[in-house]
């Protein structure tokens, strides 16, 4: 009965938290920059994590890839438990995260359409990973690297 409870109180307080982080927070516009493949689960986790503080509606969040942070959006892309990042992708973009893709990248890898078909609804080639990331610097968005 005590883990019970102590389970209730646990789910209780995470849920009164979630508003008020909300309103602590605000409304914000983030750029995640991924340049590195090893990174990829800890920028999704923190995606995760900052859009339930703040949530959904109030917070505008872009992921910019280039490099080797290209390679989690590839087609059958897996960690290094060989798990796949598609379904986090595809869950993070129906909360309104947006993932763009250096074109650089790709055509220096010779990569095409093709190669990540399975995300292309949920993928923007922009045509330069790092000056998307100065270009939304300049409009408001504050950068994070994780």
């Amino acid at each position: 009965m005590k883990i019970l409870s102590t389970v209730l109180i646990a789910a209780a307080l995470i849920t009164l938290a979630g508003p008020a982080a909300a309103e602590r927070y605000g409304e914000q516009k983030v750029v995640y920059h991924v340049n590195d493949f090893a990174r990829a689960n800890a920028a999704l986790r923190n995606i995760g994590n900052h859009l339930d503080a703040t949530g959904d509606d109030r917070t505008d969040i872009v992921v910019v890839t280039h490099s080797g942070g290209i390679n989690f959006l590839l087609d059958n892309a897996q960690d290094k438990k060989g798990n796949t990042f598609e379904m986090d992708v595809l869950n993070l973009s129906k909360r309104g995260v947006e993932f763009r893709v250096c074109a650089n990248t790709l055509s220096a890898r010779n990569l095409d359409e093709g190669d990540y078909s399975m995300l292309e609804e949920v993928i923007e080639v922009v045509p330069s990973g790092v000056a998307e990331v100065a270009h939304l610097q300049q409009q408001g968005y504050v950068l994070l690297k994780p």
